[in-house]
């Protein structure tokens, strides 16, 4: 049997979108200035690597700001590389 897809969850008061799994939270960070949001930081802790969970946060992120017009800044590493990965996540 597979496991289903883990469920981000944005939680506008802390800036930030989660996703929970057993005791474990993955986390992007970002903040909002006029028109653009900068990602922060992606934090997945080592027991839940490897699933992915850090590119469905980036991914959720980048589809919140094309959702809301926004234009993105990042100054993470891993955000940075997942645009350069999919720039259509972007456009």
């Amino acid at each position: 049997m597979q496991a289903s897809k883990p469920t981000v969850h944005h939680d506008r008061q802390n800036n930030r979108f989660e996703v929970h799994i057993d005791s474990y939270i993955g986390e992007l960070t970002y903040f909002l200035n006029r028109d653009t949001i900068t990602f922060t930081h992606t934090g997945v802790p080592p027991a839940i690597e490897g699933r992915g969970i850090g590119s469905l946060l980036v991914k959720t992120g980048l589809q919140y700001a094309r959702e809301n017009n926004l234009k993105v800044r990042s100054l993470c590493w891993f955000v940075r590389k997942y645009i350069d990965r999919h720039p259509e996540s972007v456009s």
